[in-house]
């Protein structure tokens, strides 16, 4: 039971709990005041929603810190136009003179921007934003496992927010080492006089990511707990549809992933708090002294620790846009998925291997023969189940009825950024052709066209398709479209010439963008190129910031509960779905993805609808 009085459900596909609440629907619900309700709430769909606004924020702002890069690495040593005077004001003299970014303040915005983007955006927003909105109303549950835990997980990622944005006010700024945070460089950054042990940028990173860290753990566990145990009855394993599929197995990725690397931030903590030395290599010299630390650490055991979360995290990202594409491309053809069974076996075999090829990221370490090779054929074997998954979802084109709203825009553009990011990622998997191509801006492309690109077109996918439910209102589907062109047009003009520049030795680090570099000239236009690409990528989201808050108070009311007559079970629910989802106990008699059947008065049978010629009873799921 939770605070207000509902049963969250019951072992076995949670039945007893769903029915339980349609019983008491009415008759037990406490009334809550506006921050039990809205801030500390223990409601799957309040909390979705707080990590996809958090989230989309945190993401504006990581976006916000790329524009300004991308004008150092085009106008190098110039002042940064409208906002320099701030960056001075805000920054200081000393990392922003005259409005002019320094190598330290570059490092900052860098670190910061590939943190949040990656830790605290995309994939709050992807895994915990649809997955806490989404998958306990595609499993017919009237809320998550363990609501309280669930407001735990929230408050901790949003602690570690704030914690990561306050490490920009402290003295020196914030991290400056990356955002893979390698010692010993990290171990060292901002310690000395002038810094606070703890209020100081790295320190402050380091504590972000445990909150982090722990908000995802949370996270994890509930998903899981909430998929084994609260399915409705009916609701077989092989009638789940592929987002709860997609969510499952990232929850599995984050739950035996992310450990190793919050015990290693709590290790580089020590290291920088009380002079242990986990990281700390024998015979460190800093400013021509002996480090005062005892030495006899490994760099590299941070290094494993970081890329053993760092390669799944990829993954962790780009399995829930799976399983958003999946249910949009299935809606969207009016056919079922070509081959539902490939697609769920190949979501659990990239999550298995994703698990195994993470020292690819660490070839220039020489590692060995033998241990490289083990890697280099791995990272090629995660590729067989990835383009598995692409044909399932190309064959399922083929013979549609296929309708274009703008959710179906986003899922078909995924396929060729999904298809370009996994492409390009081949010669890295290598050991010859990587140690060319190693900390060029090739790495930056193909990391991008993964993160950015693929991620964010799945994203969007979500949010203009399961957006109805959430608000009861329709996003303009024009306003939504001239978005979505914007979008994919200049997210090709950032990321793809920077293929080209690391194909011509362009470092990935160069605060310059490569001006020092002879070798660089012939190709440092594309920098312009980028930039205003970048420039104009952030005003095609003024488009999509205008038409998400003005639909959901101004957008067209929807006429129906299922707008896009779609077979899943959160689309059974009122619109939007009030305390406990369901109005009445359901069941569920068919797959996910029932379209266009033989002989059917329609061309979608929703899984909770009982047909005449099929009465039977449904079975309980099996565990």
């Amino acid at each position: 039971m939770n605070e207000q009085g509902v049963a969250t459900g019951g072992p076995h596909g949670g039945g007893s709990g769903t029915a339980a609440h349609g019983a008491g629907h009415h008759e037990h619900q406490i009334e809550l005041s506006w921050w039990r309700h809205y801030v500390f709430s223990t409601d799957h769909k309040v909390i979705g929603i707080q990590y996809m606004i958090t989230s989309l924020l945190v993401a504006l702002f990581g976006f916000g810190l790329m524009v300004v890069m991308r004008w150092q690495l085009s106008f190098p040593g110039k002042p940064v136009p409208v906002i320099g005077p701030l960056l001075t004001a805000v920054f200081g003299a000393n990392l922003a003179p005259g409005g002019v970014m320094t190598p330290n303040l570059y490092n900052s915005f860098g670190a910061i921007h590939g943190t949040m983007m990656i830790f605290m955006a995309i994939v709050p927003a992807l895994f915990a934003g649809f997955g806490n909105f989404v998958v306990p109303l595609q499993l017919g549950a009237p809320d998550m496992a363990f609501p309280r835990l669930n407001m735990a997980s929230f408050w901790s990622f949003f602690v570690g927010v704030v914690i990561m944005l306050g490490s920009f006010l402290v003295p020196g700024g914030a991290a400056k080492s990356g955002w893979t945070s390698y010692p010993p460089l990290a171990d060292i950054a901002d310690t000395g006089m002038g810094f606070e042990p703890i209020l100081n940028g790295q320190t402050l990173w380091l504590i972000g990511m445990a909150f982090n860290i722990t908000g995802s753990l949370l996270g994890s566990i509930n998903i899981i707990a909430t998929i084994i145990q609260l399915r409705a009855p009916g609701l077989q394993w092989m009638r789940l549809p592929v987002f709860v599929w997609s969510e499952l197995v990232t929850a599995f990725l984050l739950l035996l992933a992310f450990p190793p690397l919050e015990s290693a931030a709590i290790m580089q903590l020590m290291d920088r708090l009380f002079g242990t030395s986990f990281f700390s290599p024998d015979g460190l010299i800093i400013g021509g002294r002996h480090w005062p630390a005892s030495g006899g650490g490994s760099a590299l055991l941070w290094q494993h620790l970081f890329w053993f979360l760092g390669h799944p995290e990829v993954y962790v990202q780009i399995l829930p846009t799976m399983g958003i594409v999946g249910e949009v491309f299935a809606n969207n053809t009016r056919k079922p998925l070509w081959s539902y069974k490939i697609f769920v076996y190949s979501l659990l075999s990239i999550g298995f291997l994703s698990m195994v090829v993470w020292a690819h990221h660490m070839y220039m370490t020489g590692m060995g023969q033998s241990i490289t090779t083990f890697f280099q054929i791995f990272t090629t074997v995660i590729s067989m189940p990835s383009v598995l998954l692409g044909t399932v979802l190309l064959l399922s084109l083929w013979g549609g009825s296929i309708r274009l709203p703008t959710p179906m825009l986003f899922a078909l553009a995924w396929l060729p950024m999904f298809g370009i990011g996994g492409l390009t990622g081949l010669p890295l998997g290598w050991t010859p052709s990587d140690m060319v191509l190693h900390d060029t801006y090739y790495v930056i492309g193909h990391f991008h066209y993964m993160m950015a690109p693929a991620s964010i077109m799945g994203l969007f996918a979500g949010l203009y398709y399961w957006f109805p439910k959430a608000t009861g209102r329709m996003m303009n589907d024009f306003w939504g479209k001239v978005h979505f062109w914007m979008t994919i047009i200049f997210f090709n003009g950032v990321f793809f010439p920077m293929l080209i520049q690391g194909f011509n030795g362009v470092h990935r680090r160069w605060y310059d963008g490569g001006a020092g570099w002879q070798m660089a000239q012939p190709v440092l236009w594309l920098n312009q190129v980028m930039s205003v690409s970048a420039w104009i990528l952030a005003l095609g989201q003024i488009p999509f910031i205008i038409n998400f808050f003005w639909s959901i108070w101004r957008g067209k009311k929807v006429t129906s509960d299922n707008p896009w007559q779609a077979t899943t079970l959160e689309w059974a629910t009122p619109t939007p779905p009030g305390h406990g989802n369901f109005l009445h106990p359901v069941a569920v008699y068919r797959g996910p993805y029932e379209y266009s059947a033989p002989g059917a008065a329609r061309d979608f049978l929703p899984q909770w609808e009982q047909e005449e010629s099929r009465v039977a009873e449904p079975k309980l799921s099996s565990v």
